[in-house]
């Protein structure tokens, strides 16, 4: 039998506001346990929460990142359930009036080739819990709550995509979004960005959702990829052996490669969900969503629109070079230099990020500064340099502060562009190479690219290859 895989995420993503949704605690990271907890955070008696009136703004301006409606009122909820690292007992979030509706995200696969459209269910605010330790303490567990109170955004996705790869694109999509926005710092390593997917598996052409689980907190790209073809090979084999799927909460084990069972998978009514009495309504008007509006930067899928239509590159080459932020930063400050689209492009894609994922090295820790980036595509694109040359360049720059123009002067790299120069080196390797010269005339022109080669041997990289072709062809063609 066939299976189709279905897919939908929750993706947690923490508002990088300093303070917390409904206290002035701080948000800093990486401070000693439970120092950053206040009474309202832990929910003490005689303590009354207030709203962060910069957590709307931003949950606001990524409604109108993913074009969806704005809830003009919306409402927080208290979701009920004991764990230890929820001092209040439940957890403040928002179920049935959430701050953002339905919207969608356009999402590029195959290397950027090819694209789907996304749909999203809903954004909510929410606060986060606080963290379990358990890899310090022997036969306990530690329980830290600085994280409590932090301010969440919980974006659901419809159950629209069919493959791990899809999901993984998906996530990726929203990672760099919310980084274009500047609404989070996305780093998945210190929690800012996790997600819990819901997967099920059903019959090829059947309409009919199957049982799905949830695999909770994966904070990797890649992990979560694993994570969801691990679960669905699972699933199929149970399904194959005529046993049934069990709705249940799982977590992934990356070091085995492989999920196991958490618990039971709750539904909304467990949760005994109901408007927290300490919380007023929050309105907002068209005003307030259009001050937001007015602060929204060009996003990710509008500026790869761009780069295509109006600077002609490609559709794999827009999508790399705006798969962050700061690589399309980067690529516009290299562009602002060189006037040369393409070849800009080429040299950051290629050259740069190759030199940069053999060091791993994010483009932000580049040691090649965008301006010097640019010097050497410059001399390329009025020929004082040939490619050769500026990959010679490129690689002292990786580790000098030197720019283009002082390396090309102190080696003496000019590039050969002296007609009368160039057809005397030509003159001197076709008397050196009468059998080559023959086979070319006889019609093996592939020679041609030979005797290239051995004109850039003899002026060491130097002369100019397009004067070189046409200097080789006028004299084997006469």
């Amino acid at each position: 039998m066939q299976w189709e895989t279905v897919i939908g995420l929750e993706i947690h993503v923490r508002l990088s506001t300093r303070s917390k949704i409904f206290s002035g605690a701080s948000t800093a990271y990486g401070t000693e346990p439970n120092t950053q907890a206040c009474a309202v955070d832990l929910g003490l008696p005689g303590v009354l929460p207030v709203a962060n009136e910069a957590v709307f703004r931003k949950a606001v301006k990524f409604g109108l990142g993913i074009h969806a409606e704005i809830s003009k009122r919306s409402v927080f909820d208290r979701k009920n359930y004991f764990y230890p690292d929820l001092p209040k007992g439940y957890q403040i979030s928002q179920l049935y009036l959430p701050i953002v509706g339905r919207g969608k995200l356009e999402i590029s696969l195959n290397n950027g080739e090819e694209s789907k459209i996304i749909g999203i269910t809903r954004a909510h605010l929410e606060e986060d819990a606080g963290k379990s330790l358990h890899e310090e303490f022997r036969s306990m567990s530690g329980i830290d709550l600085n994280r409590a109170g932090t301010p969440l955004l919980e974006i659901v996705s419809e159950p629209d995509m069919r493959s791990a790869e899809e999901a993984s694109a998906y996530m990726r999509a929203i990672h760099t979004l919310v980084r274009y926005l500047e609404i989070s710092d996305g780093n998945m390593q210190e929690g800012s960005f996790r997600c819990d997917a819901n997967v099920s598996v059903r019959p090829k052409g059947q309409v009919q959702f199957g049982t799905r689980t949830e695999i909770k907190n994966l904070n990797s790209f890649r992990f979560m990829e694993r994570a969801i073809n691990h679960e669905v090979g699972r699933q199929i084999d149970i399904l194959e052996n005529g046993s049934e799927v069990i709705q249940e909460t799982r977590l992934y084990d990356s070091d085995k490669d492989e999920t196991r069972s958490m618990r039971s998978k709750e539904d909304a009514n467990d949760y005994r969900y109901f408007p927290d009495p300490d919380l007023l309504p929050v309105i907002i008007d068209d005003d307030y969503i259009e001050a937001v509006r007015h602060t929204m930067p060009e996003l990710p899928n509008e500026k790869r629109r761009r780069f295509m239509q109006e600077l002609g590159l490609s559709r794999y080459d827009a999508t790399m070079l705006t798969g962050s932020k700061e690589m399309a930063k980067y690529y516009e400050e290299v562009l602002a230099e060189t006037r040369q689209a393409r070849l800009s492009a080429n040299w950051v894609i290629v050259e740069l990020i190759s030199a940069l994922n053999r060091e791993k090295l994010d483009i932000s820790q580049s040691p090649i500064d965008a301006k010097r980036l640019g010097g050497i595509i410059k001399r390329i694109a009025d020929n004082t340099i040939s490619g050769k040359i500026a990959k010679q360049i490129f690689e002292q720059m990786l580790t000098s502060k030197e720019d283009a123009d002082s390396i090309i002067e102190a080696k003496g790299l000019r590039q050969i562009t002296d007609t009368g120069a160039l057809e005397s080196m030509v003159d001197n390797i076709l008397a050196g190479n009468p059998k080559q010269v023959e086979q070319y005339r006889a019609g093996q022109k592939k020679v041609l690219g030979y005797f290239v080669g051995q004109v850039m041997k003899a002026s060491q990289g130097k002369a100019d290859p397009q004067q070189v072709n046409r200097i080789l062809r006028a004299r084997l063609e006469n």
